[in-house]
């Protein structure tokens, strides 16, 4: 017998519809969520950067492992 295993962790996924996207980034503050992923960091830290250069605020966030879901604090 073969068992095959959903690694999503997810009972049932949920739908949300998609927000509009916004016409400027002027006054918004855009969250970057490192993953946790090799060199994932590098990348975000240079998006960070480049953003900062247009005066956008940035929010940054770190999940504890790639291997798990975020923390329930982290998804809210």
């Amino acid at each position: 017998m073969t068992v095959l295993l959903d690694p999503t962790a997810e009972r049932s996924p949920t739908k949300r519809p998609r927000l509009p996207r916004p016409d400027k980034l002027d006054g918004l503050t855009i969250g970057l969520l490192d993953i946790a992923k090799p060199r994932g960091d590098v990348f975000l830290d240079r998006l960070d950067e480049r953003l900062k250069e247009r005066g956008i605020a940035v929010r940054r966030y770190k999940k504890p492992t790639n291997t798990r879901p975020a923390p329930l604090p982290l998804q809210q």
